[in-house]
């Protein structure tokens, strides 16, 4: 038997022994059936406090079959985290850290279990310490900085742990490769938070495989992001001191030393090619997954990017000034990519930064403008354009779209909250399809997008080598370079 488990049946006998004498257990120590049932408890950590984590925390901590029993962030404690949209008049930023996170945590469960005071939740400033530490420890869930992902992700699975993390897998091709392998090799169980089952996606499907626009051409995705600031050829002039309580060479992680800026860090990270994965990976996994699923793509043969450029005036002249440190204000990009089980290949085209693709004669017949967001199918009988989310799907481009659309049957089917399914997953019980294995071919293209951006070229990719065979340029851009002790 391994440790871990003669560990965790020491755990579950000293906890059942502990409710001895209870007339009542409360909720959340009941099985599906009424019946205590700790095994179907995950023990959770969760490794990144900030924005988006107190966004999700609140729907995880309503499911009994989790229990957060630790949290980690080099940030202990501190209200500057930016948020979106039109400022509302805020004196100070959104809280965040590991203190934060574990009075937020620890406040539900002493609420919800009818205590006083509750102080089960751990902190770490450092995801290596909780992992040696957590013997009990069933999954982590990492919502850190896009540069982390891959590298908390491959030393959970080395300890056995569940996995479950935001996108992307990884923000560097040859890093998001190994993890998907060695979820692979392990069939250690993991979630991609971008997973999405909804009911437009089944509609849109519905429509397309029963031919309403005939034979797909081309699949075009557009973006109105960057919401964060992106763009400059620069690496930061703001270099303050480093905040008491921020661990900034923990936050490094895998990367190179550089000084400390805010500008990297909280919520801005995405726009940084070494701590980011820009637009494409922050709408395209929602995106582009679904689409991948329903035409049966595979992995891209080319990536052609084209991004904005920057220009200043030097010495009464303007010139180009080349950016190699952030993603660009705008950028479009075409896949070719095989169908698979065909001998074909089809256009993918993606635009980011508010650009958006032309307009189809069909839509301006029909005085319908394109959405800011939005997705498109084009096919030797028809368009289908939706918004990002395949959100109030169109048929146009034939006489009997509308009789069309009324006509096609859209199957009944059983929605999954991909919370649930990636419980039952963790609990052994039926496998995830929002899993990093599932997610691989999408995760490794966007990668592959990302670099074609990056380099402003048209790139063809052998993807058992994991090169850019014509531009070899592109390859130092492939793996991260990273410090001695971190390298995946």
């Amino acid at each position: 038997m391994a440790d871990h488990d003669i560990k965790r049946r020491r755990f579950i006998k000293h906890t059942a022994t502990s409710f001895i004498g209870l007339s009542i257990l409360p909720s959340y120590v009941m099985g599906s059936g009424g019946f205590f049932s700790p095994n179907e408890r995950l023990n959770v950590a969760l490794i990144g406090c900030g924005t988006q984590s107190f966004k999700m925390l609140p729907d995880w901590l309503k499911q009994p079959e989790i229990q957060f029993t630790a949290v980690c962030d080099p940030n202990k404690e501190s209200y500057d985290y930016p948020q979106w949209g039109r400022p509302q008049g805020e004196t100070k930023g959104a809280a965040g850290g590991r203190e934060v996170a574990k009075r937020f945590i620890n406040d539900y469960y002493a609420k919800n279990k009818g205590l006083t005071t509750y102080k089960g939740c751990n902190t770490y400033a450092d995801f290596r310490e909780l992992l040696e530490k957590e013997n009990d420890l069933d999954a982590v869930f990492i919502m850190t900085p896009d540069h982390l992902h891959a590298t908390i992700a491959l030393a959970a699975m080395k300890k056995n742990v569940k996995v479950a993390s935001h996108k992307p897998i990884g923000n560097f091709m040859r890093e998001t490769r190994v993890i998907c392998e060695e979820a692979k090799k392990t069939n250690i169980p993991t979630q991609l938070f971008a997973w999405k089952d909804e009911k437009e996606n089944h509609i849109v499907e519905s429509w397309i495989k029963q031919g309403a626009i005939g034979d797909i051409k081309e699949l075009h995705r557009w973006t109105n992001r960057p919401m964060w600031p992106q763009g400059s050829p620069y690496l930061p002039a703001n270099t303050p001191p480093i905040p008491d309580g921020f661990d900034w060479d923990l936050w490094l992680g895998p990367s190179l030393p550089r000084p400390y800026s805010p500008d990297y860090t909280h919520t801005v990270f995405r726009g940084w090619y070494e701590f980011g994965a820009g637009c494409l990976a922050d709408m395209g996994y929602y995106g582009f997954w679904v689409d991948w699923r329903i035409l049966d793509l595979g992995m891209p043969v080319t990536a052609e990017g084209s991004a904005n450029v920057n220009c200043e005036i030097r010495d009464f002249r303007s010139t180009w000034i080349k950016n190699n440190v952030s993603y660009p204000y705008a950028a479009t990009l075409q896949w070719e990519v095989p169908i698979n089980n065909k001998n074909e290949l089809l256009d993918v085209y993606w635009y980011e930064g508010g650009i958006r693709p032309k307009t189809p004669k069909a839509l301006k017949l029909a005085g319908k403008p394109l959405p800011k967001e939005g997705v498109m199918f084009i096919g030797d009988k028809g368009t289908i354009v939706a918004g990002y989310g395949y959100h109030n799907p169109v048929l146009f481009g034939r006489p009997d779209a509308e009789k069309l659309m009324a006509s096609i049957k859209i199957p009944d089917v059983q929605l999954m909250n991909q919370t649930t399914e990636m419980i039952q997953s963790f609990q052994g019980k039926n496998p995830s399809r929002g899993s990093f294995i599932n997610a691989q071919t999408i995760a490794e293209a966007i990668c592959l997008g990302n670099l074609a951006i990056r380099v402003s070229e048209r790139l063809e990719w052998d993807n058992k080598q994991l090169l850019v065979t014509n531009f070899p340029e592109a390859n130092e851009y492939i793996a991260r370079k990273s410090r001695p002790g971190w390298e995946i």
